[in-house]
């Protein structure tokens, strides 16, 4: 649905050239929700703006829907455009204009007569909650209300294309969870390709289907949310998520394991940490490591979470035995699909 093709782009800068983007590459399947994630500064909004080409890349090539829109004249890039709604971070609402009228402006701007816009505005309004609200103006509603208004307003000239802005950015987390939802209703209703900027892996957990990791410009991960979560490659990747899914074990528990560790022993120990995916959360994997391998294995720290709807979690295990068997359990847990990182061992 969406190609990007060796993207960059430049702007001038107070001491010459800034690439604010470098080679990017990017696919976006049709229907799907991808999320675009990075640290202020890493290029997200000059991506997103390439893809209606609000911004002109320097190089590459933009495809969206079967068209190279950087192909395309002018007269031929403003059609194009309408099948590409753009939802911003600070809203844009007219002050002087009714909800329903925000909604309508696209429409209005289009030509299309009162009859046809009433039509096509007033379902909006009663997809995104504002169906009471419409005689409303932007003063006399909520931030999340007005951002339900932006979303609409996205939505007037029947796109197939949702560009979203930090669009949850300036919102307190529960209307920001409300927002993705009402997201998630478009993309099943609407059958819509919705492309998600942020900087909150906490809203790429709740609704993209796939992340592609910003950073200096450059795409550093990609792929499925659920395996850039549990398995992230990139030290980028993982201090963004270290808000969601803490990447180091708190203090608290290294220290009550410290001494253990020390100890001499019989036995060998390990420290543990256990990252659990899809599936293989559903399995009774330690209690069979237990039975299998005669180790004990003691669970001293935990996060069960989903993502995507699907169980995801992480956990930190003291885990000990004689040495051979201890070695086979940990190669059975990484057999069974567990991403197992050796903390510390004695």
């Amino acid at each position: 649905m969406i190609q990007l093709d060796s993207i960059t782009q430049t702007y001038k800068g107070p001491q010459g050239p800034v690439e604010a983007l470098r080679d990017i590459s990017l696919q976006v399947p049709r229907g799907s929700i991808a999320g675009i994630i990075g640290r202020s500064g890493a290029g997200k909004s000059s991506l997103v703006r390439t893809i209606n080409l609000l911004n002109r890349p320097q190089s590459g090539r933009v495809w969206v829907d079967g068209k190279d829109l950087t192909a395309l004249d002018a007269p031929e890039l403003r059609t194009a455009r309408q099948d590409i709604g753009m939802v911003f971070q600070h809203f844009n609402l007219l002050s002087s204009r009714t909800v329903f009228d925000n909604v309508a402006l696209p429409l209005e701007l289009q030509g299309m007569r009162r009859a046809l816009i009433v039509q096509r505005v007033e379902p909006l309004l009663e997809l995104v909650g504002l169906h009471g609200l419409r005689d409303r103006y932007p003063a006399q509603i909520s931030g999340g209300q007005k951002q339900r208004v932006g979303i609409a307003r996205a939505l007037a000239s029947n796109p197939k294309v949702l560009l979203s802005d930090e669009a949850t950015s300036s919102l307190d987390p529960e209307t920001t969870r409300s927002i993705l939802a009402l997201l998630r209703e478009i993309r099943r209703e609407l059958g819509l390709t919705i492309v998600l900027i942020t900087h909150e892996m906490q809203v790429i957990k709740q609704v993209a289907d796939t992340v592609a990791v910003l950073d200096a410009g450059r795409i550093v991960e990609q792929g499925a949310t659920l395996q850039v979560f549990s398995q992230p490659a990139h030290e980028i990747t993982r201090s963004l998520l270290d808000d969601v899914v803490p990447q180091q074990l708190p203090e608290s528990v290294l220290e009550r394991v410290r001494a253990l560790l020390g100890k001499s022993s019989d036995t060998s120990a390990s420290l543990l940490r256990l990252v659990f995916a899809g599936a293989e959360s559903d399995r009774p994997l330690l209690s069979d490591v237990i039975r299998r391998f005669n180790v004990d294995v003691n669970v001293l720290h935990g996060q069960i979470d989903e993502v995507q709807g699907q169980p995801f979690g992480t956990l930190a295990v003291l885990a000990r035995g004689a040495a051979a068997p201890l070695a086979e359990a940990i190669a059975h847990l990484r057999g069974a699909g567990v991403l197992v990182q050796e903390v510390s061992h004695a």
